[in-house]
């Protein structure tokens, strides 16, 4: 499924939202790397992505327009919970709705299947990211301290 969005007042078609796959990767990559705030790690391989997406088929998703990638967002769950990572617009795309069409397009996907709340981590120091999260609705969890822990730190 592709869905097209338009400018409020315009009427041109600003870009086209579809499932990712394993061929936008090297695009999504790119955009991620460029991305200030978004941490990527070596999780996020080609190899690591593709595996991400076979195991949550058609729950992420990118926008493109005329063919360039604009967008992208990874989303899956684990049966119990949706999560969404690396959600990023380029920023000439910004505030023309790309960033809440892909999140979405994410969240209406998981729920699809039967999963009720979705969760995104953001970079402490990532205040545009924060305000964005908090202008489509998204709530802070001051409640929840995130911990890890790396015990293969290649495939982190």
């Amino acid at each position: 499924m592709t869905l097209s969005r338009t400018e409020l007042f315009a009427g041109t078609p600003v870009f086209d939202l579809r499932p990712m796959t394993a061929e936008d990767i090297p695009d999504a990559l790119t955009l991620w790397s460029g991305m200030p705030g978004l941490s990527l790690f070596p999780c996020d391989s080609r190899e690591g992505l593709s595996r991400y997406l076979k195991r949550n088929p058609g729950l992420s998703v990118v926008a493109r327009r005329d063919g360039r990638l604009v967008g992208a967002a990874l989303a899956g769950h684990d049966g119990r919970r949706g999560f969404l990572h690396h959600v990023a617009v380029t920023p000439d795309f910004r505030r023309r709705g790309v960033g809440r069409a892909m999140v979405e397009w994410c969240v209406n996907a998981v729920a699809a299947e039967g999963i009720g709340r979705c969760l995104i981590l953001v970079n402490a120091g990532n205040d545009e990211a924060k305000d964005f999260w908090r202008h489509i609705g998204w709530i802070d969890r001051p409640n929840v301290q995130v911990m890890a822990i790396t015990p293969c730190p290649e495939r982190a």
